[in-house]
């Protein structure tokens, strides 16, 4: 089919969608929408056009199928990108198999993730054999993993049963573009990566990642080959995260853990090539010390400093001296050795590398970039973010023969896309971008409401914390439990945490009160589910990507508007660069971003035409500030409330929760 082209009609994607269709024929439970089939001829007009379009689908709307019944009705070579591994699978392994199945087209699909999803024959076998395993949990997962590479087909380490995907031991399992051989590896012929990019050079269709599609571009930037095959159509899901992962891409960063795992993988490579040569051996453990030294002199944890904040401590400045000297000393003994393995000149290499980033960190100054460092508990990055990726993005797009569709749930403010096109410099584009918003076709004015509860304080004043919890527990107790409470801060959850827990003691409430962080994101919703009565207490990485339908999920509780901290280096840097400009940061950059992430926070709550439930916005703002009325109005239609007895009754009328019936079994 590649290389063909089909002329895709309106007429025959009506067909396809409609009540006796060809998808309602063969998909169980599948409903025509009008709004999908808008979009999904949006996306055919976009794709014959070889134009660019910006669409916002509301949840519901069915925007998967809308974009993949143009796209392989086609006959094009097509890329869909996705936000996250999970809706990566669910794409690859359920929705494409279905829409191809309804529509009888001979096309070949193909998944590709990066390259730490793999098993690696290389770095498994030599795991295995040396056995140096900190827990007697990563000796036996370790013997899983070799058992499991005898019969897997992909090597992707998401189908190995019995070993999480979040286990330490795959970083000894696996490769990263540092420590992989390449050609020279004595296991290339049965290469699970070679495998997955020859499978997506030769498909119509390839399934890939943010992640992957920017390092593909990289790549190409540098002309160090590609990863990802020419194409005629890219499609970008959930493509609210492309500002950030696009940031994150187009910089540059050299971490504490990346020189950790370094010396970690020279001392393993020396043992076997170079036993016969101490000295490389002894740099990698003074290397080590350097980087933990490093990190010992950055204050605090899970902050954003900016350089100037480090800069000025005189125990960072040594500390970053002493790894400089121990990187540049550790290079020359490296290529001393690099000839006797091809595993010791990688190590070489990348050495290198790390040396002219770590030094470069310091003494190169870029007018359109930040510097900034981001502390994690065990780690420390060294970061340069460029404050702007619009013409840099734009780039990527101009003089490609090809169409470009962005689809998400979440990438208007009110009816207005300026934002999202300014950011990635689609404002730029000739011709500009088409946009679409197709609403949610759930009555969210019957299934929800949005309560903003009376005479809450000031967000920055000492008491607020307490404020939200004597606000959210009578919700939570109308509702029996099944809350999710999002914050906008670790620190704030951990203190809506413990008052919950509290309270729910002092008030006998039996309420499963669970925390981020207790367990894997994974493992915390299959809990939330199973219990059916539980509370959620979380931070961000559970503001979007999360699907809980039905009863076990009824109220979604917003500590306060998402706006990133002012003190943030990126954000501050961005915001005086728009200040230089006399442009409003606020008003274009901060406040838009709000937005965005406040509709994917409420986009936790109703995900299907039978649930209903309250959406609790704590923050006073989004009422007494003139900005909260954009807020507001950029989310669902739901029903107001600010009357506490309201909300109760609207909760008190819902079905049990499902642990009143089966809590015996859990």
């Amino acid at each position: 089919m590649a290389g063909t082209t089909v002329n895709i009609t309106m007429s025959d994607i009506i067909d396809h969608f409609a009540p006796d269709g060809s998808l309602a024929r063969v998909i169980p439970g599948f409903a025509a929408r009008p709004q999908q089939i808008e979009m999904a001829q949006a996306i055919a007009r976009a794709i014959k056009s070889n134009h660019a379009l910006v669409a916002e689908a509301g949840t519901g709307t069915g925007k998967t199928f809308a974009y993949l019944v143009p796209a392989l009705l086609s006959g094009g070579k097509v890329i869909i990108s996705t936000g996250t591994k999970t809706l990566q699978d669910q794409l690859f392994h359920r929705d494409l198999p279905a829409v191809r199945k309804a529509l009888k087209v001979p096309v070949g699909v193909a998944l590709l993730k990066g390259r730490q999803n793999y098993v690696c024959h290389y770095h498994a076998g030599r795991a295995q054999t040396e056995g140096r395993f900190l827990t007697r949990e990563d000796a036996v997962h370790i013997r899983t993993i070799a058992k499991w590479m005898l019969h897997t087909q992909t090597g992707d380490k998401a189908e190995c049963a019995g070993v999480p995907e979040d286990a330490m031991v795959w970083l000894s399992a696996t490769s990263t573009r540092e420590n992989c051989l390449g050609q020279d590896c004595p296991n290339a012929k049965e290469c699970f990566v070679m495998a997955a990019r020859r499978s997506a050079q030769e498909a119509d269709v390839v399934v890939v990642n943010h992640h992957l599609f920017f390092a593909d571009v990289m790549l190409r930037d540098e002309g160090m080959g590609e990863l990802l095959p020419a194409c005629n159509t890219v499609i970008f899901d959930e493509a609210h995260q492309l500002p950030e992962t696009a940031s994150m891409f187009f910089g540059d960063s050299a971490s504490t853990g990346q020189v950790l795992d370094l010396a970690r993988d020279t001392r393993t490579e020396a043992l076997v090539s170079a036993r016969d040569f101490p000295a490389l051996q002894d740099a990698t453990r003074s290397l080590e010390k350097a980087a933990r030294d490093l990190r010992l002199a950055i204050p605090g944890e899970n902050a954003r400093l900016s350089y100037e904040q480090v800069i000025e401590r005189k125990e960072f400045n040594v500390a970053l001296d002493a790894l400089e000297n121990e990187l540049e000393t550790f290079v020359g003994l490296a290529e001393s050795q690099a000839e006797r393995s091809e595993g010791l000149e990688k190590c070489w290499q990348r050495a290198t590398e790390l040396y002219q980033r770590v030094s470069g960190w310091r003494r190169l100054s870029q007018p359109d970039s930040i510097r900034w460092v981001e502390v994690f508990s065990q780690s420390a990055a060294l970061n340069v973010t460029p404050l702007r990726v619009a013409d840099i993005f734009r780039k990527q797009i101009e003089g490609q023969a090809k169409s470009w569709i962005f689809a998400s749930a979440t990438l208007a403010v009110g009816k207005n896309f300026s934002h999202y096109n300014g950011e990635l410099g689609l404002d730029a584009l000739d011709p500009p971008p088409e946009t679409g918003m197709w609403g949610s076709p759930f009555n969210y004015d019957e299934q929800a409401m949005l309560y903003a509860p009376n005479g809450m304080p000031d967000p920055n004043s000492p008491d607020y914390i307490d404020a939200v919890i004597n606000a959210a527990v009578p919700v939570i107790r109308a509702a029996q439990g099944r809350t999710f409470v999002l914050c906008t801060s670790l620190r704030a959850m951990q203190r809506i945490h413990e008052g919950l827990e509290s309270r729910f003691h002092r008030e006998a409430l039996d309420f499963p009160l669970l925390l981020q962080g207790q367990a894997s994101r994974s493992e915390l919703l299959e809990r939330f589910r199973s219990l059916g009565n539980a509370v959620l207490v979380a931070s961000q990485s559970f503001w979007e990507g999360v699907d809980v339908p039905g009863d076990a999920l009824s109220v979604v509780i917003i500590d306060k508007l998402p706006f990133a901290p002012p003190d943030d280096p990126v954000l501050k840097a961005r915001v005086d660069w728009l200040e230089k400009q006399g442009r409003n940061p606020f008003m274009e950059y901060q406040l838009p971003r709000a937005v965005i992430s406040m509709k994917q926070g409420a986009g936790r709550l109703i995900r299907s035409e039978r649930d209903r439930g309250v959406l609790m916005v704590c923050d006073p703002r989004m009422i007494a500030k003139p900005y909260g009325r954009r807020v507001w109005q950029s989310l669902p239609p739901m029903r107001r409330s600010r009357v506490e007895a309201e909300v109760v009754s609207f909760l008190e009328t819902l079905p049990p929760p499902a642990s009143t019936v089966f809590q015996g079994d859990a």
